[in-house]
């Protein structure tokens, strides 16, 4: 019996010489759970202030809504709106999560004041071990919209024009080498083939060819370990010793060495001693904060990673789901195929290099990165920490410190009363009009970085808006149109069963994807390039 009560002891019970100690243990605990969910469930039916958003009811203590949450976090919200309308508040592992849906949500929170709401305090756990320290939200805000400043040398107009040459000839190049698209016809996993295809053309285009040519296999895996700190568990758990952190901070380690080492021999050659162009760490090199202080290295290294990350993120989920749904719809892919051939194609089947202008003479081409962008949006909340009691306009409500801000465009972007027959994929709906709206010149502000448009006015926000709007969406716009274009040029795309319906989304991870393996497949539309 010396076992039972080495168990019993572990417990804290009682030493017993008896079987009925083990079972005593479940019973207390089962009690005590009981107990504690009666409790939980009690106090939710007791009356609140009526400054408090309706709660949504939950059994568990502290887990709250998380399961239901995290499986589908855009079908739950729109399950809480039914019943509560747009503003109510759930509990995430002890946290209180107050929703605000809609366009009226999204402005407050969006465009919430500095005093009063905060980003930094809601991401720094999750992107400080990915990037990098003293870059992102490991920075007053102030210094961040100084990093913004410093990285627009690869996202201004005359980039952004040189950059559609060189993500075609990135794309073609991986056609022509990757041992997925060998012979006539064949079967992808299409999340894993423009994983690869966008870091090469965010390589290449936003951190220059000297750092493209260390984008090998070897730095790829790198990528995939240090993109699996993007688990929501590091909300909570940043600094857990669990297997995908380990991977996490060695990736990131491994990375920021490889950029110091092209910092130190860049200062020991000359920066284009060996170079055709300036790029992106010649840029930064020549950057200084406004008190006079140049980036250190570090810092240089850890905005390269996040510009790299940043780069390809939105990019491979959109692309990967653009792939997907040209595979279900094949008369869409065809008739973007034959928007080429009137605009680019020689009539014979040749087709001329892209170009910067002829993106904007491709409505539908357009209108598929767009719809795609709307219907899998590639990050579904977004959220800010309260730091002052914040009055809700037109309510009696008031969010208390402490508490979490969530918006969610994605919810917007699938609702009928914007977007009629919202859940279906229908691109030629933008050649309609879409949702978009101008932008409104008393919407555009410069928080330092450059002029953006901080409304929140339209129903359709696939970049986000406010002080913290994506700064790269022109380009990530640029990206997909050429990579889209340029796949859709080559081949021909199908479902392995023949039906329209694509995978579901992966809610794994902070960004939305595509279930993997996800595959399709694919046929050469002229078979004599073999």
């Amino acid at each position: 019996m010396e076992s039972l009560d080495v168990i019993n002891t572990f417990y804290g019970r009682l030493p017993s010489h008896g079987l009925v100690s083990v079972p005593l243990v479940a019973i207390y605990t089962l009690g005590t759970l009981a107990l504690a969910v009666l409790a939980n469930v009690v106090r939710q039916f007791l009356p609140r202030k009526k400054s408090e958003p309706p709660l949504v009811f939950h059994w568990i203590p502290f887990v709250g809504n998380a399961i239901a949450y995290g499986r589908d976090p855009c079908n739950f919200m729109m399950r809480c709106r039914e019943k509560h309308g747009d503003i109510f508040t759930f509990i995430l592992l002890g946290r209180k999560m107050t929703v605000y849906l809609g366009i009226a949500g999204n402005d407050f929170i969006l465009n919430g004041k500095l005093r009063d709401v905060s980003a930094e305090d809601i991401y720094r756990p999750l992107t400080t071990p990915v990037f990098g320290t003293d870059v992102v939200y490991d920075c007053p805000n102030a210094k961040l919209v100084e990093q913004k400043r410093f990285v627009k040398f690869g996202l201004a107009q005359h980039a952004l024009e040189s950059h559609v040459r060189l993500i075609e000839q990135e794309t073609l190049d991986y056609l022509k080498t990757s041992g997925a698209f060998k012979g006539r016809v064949g079967v992808v996993d299409a999340p894993a083939v423009v994983a690869q295809i966008t870091i090469f053309t965010a390589g290449r285009t936003l951190q220059g060819v000297e750092v493209r040519r260390h984008l090998t296999a070897e730095f790829a895996q790198l990528y995939h370990d240090l993109d699996l700190g993007f688990n929501p568990l590091n909300f909570i758990l940043p600094w857990a010793p669990l297997p995908h952190n380990r991977r996490r901070d060695a990736a990131h380690a491994r990375m920021r060495a490889v950029y110091l080492e092209i910092i130190a021999d860049r200062r020991r050659r000359g920066d284009l001693a060996e170079q055709d162009e300036p790029d992106m760490i010649w840029n930064l090199r020549r950057c200084a904060y406004r008190d006079g202080t140049p980036l250190p290295d570090k810092e240089i290294a850890h905005m390269m990673i996040t510009i790299l990350m940043a780069g390809q993120h939105s990019s491979s989920s959109a692309s990967a789901w653009i792939l997907l749904r040209l595979a279900a719809h094949p008369h869409i892919a065809e008739e973007l195929y034959q928007e080429q051939v009137a605009r680019c194609g020689d009539g014979r089947g040749s087709f001329r290099p892209l170009e910067y202008s002829d993106l904007d003479r491709m409505p539908l081409l357009q209108g598929a990165i767009k719809e795609t962008l709307r219907v899998h949006s590639s990050i579904h909340s977004l959220m800010r920490r309260v730091k002052n009691p914040l009055p809700v306009p037109g309510t009696e409500y008031v969010v208390t410190p402490g508490s979490v801000l969530l918006a969610s465009p994605l919810v917007t972007h699938l609702s009928e009363e914007y977007f009629p027959d919202a859940r279906r994929w229908d691109p030629h709906r933008w050649e309609r009009g879409g949702a978009e709206q101008e932008e409104d010149e008393a919407d555009l502000v410069d928080y330092g970085y450059g002029v953006v448009n901080k409304g929140t006015g339209s129903p359709y926000l696939p970049f986000g808006a406010g002080r913290h709007r994506c700064i790269g969406e022109k380009f990530a716009m640029v990206n997909l149109c050429t990579i889209v274009a340029t796949l859709v040029r080559g081949f021909r795309f199908g479902t392995l069963d023949g039906k329209d319906t694509v995978p579901p989304t992966d809610y794994t991870s902070l960004f939305s994807r595509p279930t993997q393996p996800a595959r399709i497949r694919w046929e050469r539309r002229f078979p004599e390039s073999v």
